[in-house]
Order: C-alpha cells, then sequence, then structure tokens
C-alpha cells in the first residue's frame, strides 16, 4: 500500500515546495517596481526631494544586482535552503521596518536592506526549483513558471502598487510583503528540501571585487540619466567598475574555491544566452516606466487605473509559459527565443507610433499583448540554456549570474532608453521622444535575435533538456 502512495505524495511534496519557492520569488519581483506608482505620494507625506526620491527605487536595485554573484555562491557553501531563509527573513524585517519609516533617510535604508535579502535568497530560489524537481519534464515546468513569475512580476508590481495605493496607503507596498514572507518561512523547511552544503575556503576577496564592481556599474548606469554621461559620477563609476571587475576575474582565475568558475562562461551557448537575457530584459523593463507616464499624463490614469493597465501583459506572459515548456522540448530552446525577440522587436515598433491622440485600445492594448506573448516564449528557452549542465557545486552561482546579468540588465536598458527618450522630451509633454525610445529597445531585441542566431546554435536535442543536478 505505501508504495501505491508514496509516488503522489513525493509529487504534492514537490508541488508544494516550488509553489512556496515561487511565491517568494514573485515577492522579490514585485518589489522592484510594486512603489513606483506610489512614488508621488511617498514624496509628499515623507518630504523627499526629487533627486532623493529616486533612490526608493535605486536603492534597492543597486543592493539587488550588486550581491546576487554573493548571495549564489552563499547558497552554494552553506546550503540554499538555509541561505534562502536568511535572505528572506532579512527582506521581511526590511520591509517592515520601510512600512514604518518616518523619513526619507530610513525609507532609503530599508530598501537597500531589502535588495540585500532579495540578492541572498534570489538565487537560492532558482537553485531550489531546479534541484527540487525529479526530472527534466517537471524541471523545465518549473522553470517556465519561474521565467512567468520573473517576467509578469514587474506588470503586477504595478497592479498591486495602485490597487494599495489607491485603497489605503503606499506603506502597504512594504508592509504586505510581511505575511507573505512569515507565511513562505514558516512552511518552507516543511515541503522544500535542503541542498548539500559545497564545503570550502569562501572567496573574500573575490566576493568583495564582485560585489562593489556589479554595483559601481549599476550606480553610473543609474547616474547617466539624470547626471549625463559625461559626468563625474558616471565616467567614475565605469572606471571603478572595469578597474574592480578585471580584479574579480583575475582573482577567479587563481582562487582555489572561486565565486565564479569562469568555465561558466567558456560554454559559447551560455554566455551567448546570458547577453541576450539581459538585452531582453533592458529592452522590456523601460516599457513600463514610458507606458506609466503615457497612462498617467497622456491618457489620465490614475495609479490604480494605471496598474490594472499591464494586466493583459501579465495574462498574456503567463499563458504563453503555461505551453512554453513543451515548446522547449519539442522545437529546442534557439527557435522559441527567436520567434521571441522578433516578436519583442515588432511590439517596440508598433509602440513607436503611440501620440497625443491614440488611446489605450488601439495603441497600447495590441502591442502590449504581443510583447508579454513573445516574452513568454522568449525567456524561458533563455534560462533553460544558461542553467543547461551546470555542475552541482556551481548551480547557486550560475543561478546568481543569471540574475545579476538580468538585473544590470534591466538598468542598463533603462538609463540608455531614457537617456534617449530625455534627449526628445519635451518640458511638459511625454509623446516626444517616445518614438526614439521605443526604436532603441527594438534594436535591443533585434541584437538579441541576432546573439541567438550567431552564438547559440546547438543540436536541438541538447538544448532541449536543463541538467542541474542536486
Amino acid at each position: 500500500m505505501s508504495t501505491l502512495t508514496s509516488p503522489p505524495d513525493t509529487n504534492r511534496r514537490t508541488s508544494y515546495g516550488v509553489a512556496i519557492v515561487l511565491v517568494a520569488q514573485l515577492m522579490l519581483v514585485l518589489d522592484v517596481t510594486v512603489v513606483n506608482v506610489a512614488l508621488p505620494r511617498i514624496q509628499t507625506d515623507l518630504d523627499f526631494s526629487p533627486a532623493g526620491l529616486s533612490w526608493v527605487l535605486n536603492g534597492y536595485t543597486l543592493a539587488f544586482g550588486g550581491l546576487l554573484l554573493l548571495g549564489g555562491r552563499l547558497g552554494d557553501v552553506f546550503g540554499r535552503l538555509r541561505v534562502f531563509e536568511l535572505g528572506l527573513g532579512l527582506f521581511t524585517v526590511a520591509s517592515l521596518a520601510g512600512g514604518l519609516a518616518p523619513n526619507p533617510d530610513l525609507l532609503v535604508v530599508a530598501r537597500v536592506l531589502q535588495g540585500v535579502g532579495a540578492a541572498i535568497a534570489a538565487p537560492s530560489v532558482l537553485a531550489l526549483l531546479t534541484t527540487s524537481t525529479p526530472d527534466t519534464a517537471s524541471r523545465n515546468r518549473a522553470l517556465a513558471l519561474f521565467t512567468a513569475v520573473s517576467s509578469a512580476g514587474g506588470s503586477l508590481g504595478l497592479i498591486l502598487g495602485g490597487v494599495l495605493t489607491d485603497l489605503g496607503s503606499w506603506r502597504w507596498t512594504l508592509v504586505i510583503n510581511v505575511p507573505i514572507g512569515i507565511a513562505v518561512l514558516a512552511f518552507a523547511r516543511r515541503y522544500v528540501v535542503e541542498t548539500d552544503r559545497r564545503p570550502g575556503r569562501f572567496d573574500v576577496v573575490g566576493a568583495a571585487t564582485a560585489t562593489l564592481g556589479s554595483v559601481a556599474l549599476a550606480y553610473a548606469f543609474i547616474n547617466a540619466p539624470d547626471h549625463g554621461w559625461d559626468s563625474i559620477g558616471t565616467i567614475g563609476g565605469f572606471v571603478l567598475a572595469a578597474a574592480l571587475l578585471a580584479l574579480f576575474i583575475r582573482t577567479e582565475r587563481v582562487a582555489p574555491h572561486p565565486l565564479l568558475r569562469l568555465g561558466l562562461l567558456h560554454n559559447r551557448r551560455r554566455a551567448g544566452a546570458l547577453v541576450v537575457m539581459s538585452l531582453l530584459v533592458g529592452s522590456q523593463f523601460p516599457m513600463f516606466f514610458l507606458l506609466v507616464q503615457y497612462d498617467q499624463r497622456v491618457l489620465g490614469f490614475g495609479p490604480l487605473t494605471s496598474g490594472f493597465a499591464f494586466l493583459p501583459l501579465t495574462l498574456a506572459i503567463f499563458a504563453v509559459s503555461r505551453v512554453s515548456a513543451r515548446l522547449v522540448e519539442r522545437f529546442g530552446p534557439q527557435r522559441l527565443i527567436a520567434v521571441g525577440t522578433v516578436g519583442m522587436a515588432v511590439s517596440f515598433l508598433w509602440l513607436s507610433q503611440i501620440s497625443t491622440s491614440s488611446d489605450y485600445v488601439t495603441a497600447i492594448l495590441g502591442p502590449m499583448l504581443l510583447s508579454g506573448a513573445a516574452a513568454g516564449l522568449a525567456f524561458m528557452p533563455t534560462t533553460v540554456a544558461i542553467l543547461a549542465d551546470v555542475e552541482p557545486e556551481h548551480a547557486g552561482a550560475a543561478s546568481g549570474l543569471l540574475q545579476t546579468m538580468q538585473q544590470l540588465g534591466g538598468a542598463i536598458g533603462l538609463a540608455v532608453i531614457v537617456s534617449i527618450y530625455a534627449s526628445g522630451a519635451v518640458p511638459g509633454q511625454v509623446v516626444p521622444g517616445a518614438e526614439a525610445a521605443f526604436l532603441t529597445s527594438m534594436v535591443f531585441a533585434i541584437v538579441a535575435f541576432t546573439i541567438a542566431m550567431v552564438v547559440m546554435r546547438a543540436p536541438r536535442r541538447a538544448t532541449a533538456q536543463v541538467s542541474v543536478p542536486a
């Protein structure tokens, strides 16, 4: 009798474990955008300066993007479930502190600590997903759900932020994380299996140079739209990042237990997929910024309505992600990435046609649905290509590298495209500059398509599988 009931019990436990980890991932991704629509009220309530207000977003982004490689290695060395719980606990406490913050300084500090907690937890999320599933098919389904959650999280954050801000207070955009974080922590150890620890000396120099180099690079791109590409802060950030990352690479070549095994980048398909991932995120992330401005300042939407205006994008991503795992097994990642990147390029070309006389249904809804469906096709197989055939002891580091490229891709894309938008903008107007901005997003997608076709060529059967053993 026990033999008959064991498989369903095991499958149920795996399903619960995957669901718990995905809820945590959704919470971490939501916080990148959930406070966006609440920024005007945050500025009014806490008397933020215009420049200081940007750090409500940038503090989280810098800490999150800068510490991901370190978070991945911590999971490999100390156990991914243990590190996941540590990061999520810090994120939850920082969310409460941010929701209760009485002044701007404490809110920014809380957002930075949220980013630190997210960076510690996020690489273990992906590693736990790939090591908790029993076979390739279920692993691909879990990765499809992960990419759906990660891709749709930005638009869901805008929706949730609009709902909470309009119906309650901007503080609830942060406090909402507390009960969710407590629930995930309460059930994680019951349903998620801890991975084996990979003992070894910790690469302190590599951790410091990778973290500071990533932070400096992200800061340079974040600084550029407001202060210019030729400002001291921007140029200094790039110079410091180049020096630190060069020292990081030199350190990793000789370290006995490196933070990141550089051999991960020797695989042509994986290296190409990492660049494709950064380009995809970099092309789509600015769309949220541009369309929120258009919806509120041209179409006259409020925070709640502008949040819900992104619901079609979210639904399209989820709908396509439901079938992307089967499609990647049948056609391989490269073909899906090709179709997805072309679809995203067309959607950005379509959006470049918006004007002051456009309306939501005819000018926004169609390209948003296309962009969501295309993203659902492209992101999951790109993730598959990055994680394929990674050794167990480097699964966390590879996950951290993937998510670092996502965060840096978003920061780079937003900085470049917002700079192009600003160069053609007219004070008090939204539409001037938007055409060039969306066409730049289209170029990002076209470059991603080219890399997928030229660099990521591989036999279909070899690319349709992910091997990330426990």
